[in-house]
């Protein structure tokens, strides 16, 4: 019995000291919403003059102003109601854009009091069945200006049989939705990259080994089979593919059904949580700390936000994903950048399950100027990895191939609801040679595998201080392997 309560709190120190490290870095601000009101943040979006605007799963929409003082000083402001699960909000001018279940809805307000005076259909053209899975997710502007929404696959019975085009990404257009991507379950998040390329999550389920990292574009079938149906229809940009080939490692499905496309990124389960959602690209100038034009994507299960580094390789994006945040109060649905460069956080869990000590909220992330030992990128080479780093390495430790440990596994591409990791096999890091500013390494490693997430661990590393990697892990999705 001492034993086991001396295990327990050593298990207990251990998570306090790594959530204090954490929290040296980018300590978190829980900013105190109206009692009165269930605050479950389905969009969040600044507006031009600073303020934070989030719309309410339950249909309302707020204005958070004073929102980057004292959290106690911020003050809300309803300006609209009545709305059917708006799960995103953008910016359009003077306007503001959300998706509800059924349509995306402009919102106006036209005397200047922060009152929406009118809601307005702004596009609409696929199928709303009642079943309870329907979420519409956006809308998200890419880099040629285009909007993006992403529709939830249906789950379950219909009470009207019309669930037309659900399980697409498509854009906005002349007041319509116009299909272009085919094969999501449930994708909760939409942003762009750096480059003004579009990105959706997704989440596990059937045909979803695990949380994703896609990049959303035309003419492409991201996996799950139940929304296929609709490439028969005449004004589908997608041929019917016919039989999909299943029950295979992930290499063999991509091989065998050619309209399939890899993640670019895999989240493993429960390492790197267990639900992705929102997708936020830093362009703050470094006032978010050293991850500039990076990727922060939320989770709502776990309640934290992971990191990810990415790269073109044959023309197709693939990369790496790291720890970053754990501890949010709530499930994180959606994340926005202020004006400030802090992260807004906006949470619920809808009543499902999710860590965390609340059921919703608002939260906000702040750089505290302090630099953290980090991987910052890892580089797919042909005949290994690079991996650069926020502070500069200890040569002997980054030298010794005991610092390191490397793993490779796929998963299997079928309907069971989520996959186990399979074939799992070491690799042997042959060679390491560190860069002559000691803010990068290069490890050479046998036997690199495409479509493989390489799971890398580096305890032993330390920076020219001594100090260990605040998150020494990393997991590179190896889509293919550069030729040069």
């Amino acid at each position: 019995m001492v034993k086991f309560f001396t295990t327990l709190l050593l298990c207990t120190l251990c998570i306090s000291v790594f959530a204090e490290d954490e929290n040296d870095y980018y300590p978190l601000i829980t900013i105190p919403t109206p009692k009165e009101v269930p605050f479950e943040v389905g969009g969040l979006e600044l507006l031009p003059d600073g303020r934070m605007v989030a719309a309410l799963r339950k249909g309302e929409v707020w204005i958070v102003d004073k929102a980057y003082g004292d959290p106690k000083e911020a003050t809300f402001k309803r300006i609209a109601n009545a709305l059917h699960e708006p799960l995103g909000l953008l910016v359009d001018g003077d306007d503001l854009l959300t998706t509800q279940r059924s349509e995306v809805t402009r919102l106006r307000d036209t005397n200047g009091d922060d009152i929406i005076d009118e809601y307005l259909a702004e596009a609409k053209g696929w199928g709303v069945s009642g079943n309870y899975h329907e979420y519409a997710f956006g809308p998200e502007r890419d880099g040629q200006g285009r909007l993006w929404i992403s529709l939830n696959q249906t789950m379950g019975p219909l009470i009207v049989k019309d669930n037309t085009w659900r399980g697409w990404g498509g854009t906005i257009e002349n007041g319509k939705f116009v299909p272009r991507a085919v094969g999501m379950r449930s994708p909760c998040g939409l942003g762009a990259n750096a480059q003004g390329d579009m990105f959706y999550s997704d989440q596990q389920g059937q045909f979803n080994a695990t949380g994703t990292l896609h990049h959303l574009r035309d003419g492409v079938f991201f996996g799950l089979t139940d929304s296929l149906p609709d490439t028969k229809r005449p004004d589908s940009p997608i041929p019917d593919p016919g039989e999909i080939t299943a029950n295979v490692p992930m290499a063999e499905a991509l091989e065998k059904n050619p309209l399939l496309k890899p993640p670019a990124v895999w989240f493993p389960y429960r390492k790197m949580g267990m639900s992705a959602t929102d997708i936020v690209c830093d362009q703050t100038g470094g006032k978010f700390g050293p991850f500039e034009n990076q990727l922060f994507v939320g989770d709502f299960t776990m309640a934290l936000i992971n990191r990810v580094y990415l790269e073109k390789v044959d023309g197709e994006y693939q990369g790496a994903c790291f720890p970053f945040r754990k501890g949010l109060q709530s499930a994180v649905v959606r994340l926005c950048f202020g004006k400030d460069g802090s992260l807004f956080a906006g949470e619920t869990n809808r009543g499902w399950n999710s860590t965390g000590r609340t059921s919703y909220g608002l939260e906000r992330l702040v750089w505290s100027g302090k630099t953290p030992f980090e991987i910052n990128t890892m580089q797919a080479l042909p005949d290994g990895f690079r991996l650069t780093f926020t502070q500069p390495v200890d040569p002997k430790t980054a030298q010794d191939p005991k610092s390191y440990t490397l793993s490779s596994y796929t998963y299997t591409y079928h309907r069971n609801y989520g996959s186990e990791e399979i074939d799992t096999a070491p690799h042997k890091i042959t060679n390491i040679q560190v860069s002559d500013d000691n803010l990068s390494v290069t490890l050479k490693v046998d036997n690199l595998r495409a479509t493989y997430v390489h799971e890398l661990h580096a305890p032993g590393l330390r920076n020219q201080d001594g100090k260990a990697l605040l998150h020494p892990e990393a997991y590179y999705t190896l889509n293919k392997i550069p030729k040069n």
